[in-house]
């Protein structure tokens, strides 16, 4: 369990477009290429320390007669923000996808020293 020992927590949330493969027919859609998308996500200030953050889809357009497949994590989490990565493999073909985060963490506090 993460503890927050400051009272100033704050709350980020947004939406980011992964990509849209179907009309250029791009790796994800063609089946071909990199099945993996990795999108870099900026806080709009960072926090403390590194934050608890969560992910999940909220469109996922893929081809009907196919299997889905897919994996939607994140690395790389730092105070300034985080990587979002969509996989997917085998004959699944997404035309196109886009995810929804929330960060949760401790904000800078003025009292906070940064002694050298």
């Amino acid at each position: 369990m993460k503890r927050l020992q400051n009272y100033l927590i704050g709350v980020e949330q947004g939406e980011t477009p992964l990509f849209s493969d179907f009309q250029d027919n791009g790796p994800m859609w063609a089946e071909e290429g990199e099945r993996s998308v990795v999108r870099r996500v900026r806080f709009s200030e960072p926090f403390r320390k590194r934050p608890s953050v969560q992910v999940s889809l909220s469109m996922w357009d893929i081809h009907s007669d196919r299997n889905s497949r897919m994996e939607l994590s994140t690395e790389a989490i730092s105070a300034e923000g985080f990587d979002l990565v969509f996989r997917t493999w085998g004959d699944t073909q997404v035309a196109r996808a886009r995810a929804n985060w929330l960060a949760i963490g401790e904000l800078p506090h003025d009292d906070d020293w940064d002694i050298p």
